[in-house]
């Protein structure tokens, strides 16, 4: 049987690795930053865009009613086309509602994401600079004791 010989890793080599690998921790580190403010931007433009059609909803909601009152209380063919009108903006407004929902819900799952993997990040970045710490701290140096003479 041929034993295959496993060749160890030079020093260099090694030190090579270990500072990619920080430097891919960092870089990571910084597209999730970047990443993450996007999104956050982009989920607030969302959430108000919501707020914009809801408050339009609401209005188009109260002057249907009174459209319909009119157009119960005056059947003519200008009331009815005043409340056709509001019927159809209101059917507009209601798509375009639901059409944010879907694009909302969306961008939170990937804020959500985000959020989770650069908390990851930063803990590793946080644990990564307190070995260092430790590991780079000086050499205590030791006293000689003083003989008792």
């Amino acid at each position: 049987m041929a034993v295959t010989k496993k060749t160890v890793i030079k020093n260099a080599a090694l030190v090579k690795v270990l500072d990619a690998s920080l430097a891919n921790l960092e870089a990571a580190t910084e597209n999730g930053a970047k990443a993450l403010a996007l999104a956050t931007k982009n989920s607030k433009q969302s959430s108000t865009e919501a707020r914009r059609l809801s408050k339009k909803r609401v209005t188009l909601i109260k002057r249907r009613k009174a459209a319909a009152a009119k157009a119960q209380k005056d059947p003519v063919a200008e009331n009815k086309k005043a409340l056709n009108a509001v019927d159809k903006e209101l059917a507009a407004i209601r798509k375009a509602a639901a059409k944010n929902n879907v694009i909302k819900a969306a961008r939170f799952e990937e804020l959500s994401g985000l959020r989770v993997n650069c908390r990851r990040l930063t803990a590793y970045s946080k644990a990564l600079a307190a070995a260092d710490r430790v590991l780079n701290k000086p050499k205590k140096k030791v006293r000689r004791r003083k003989t008792a003479a």
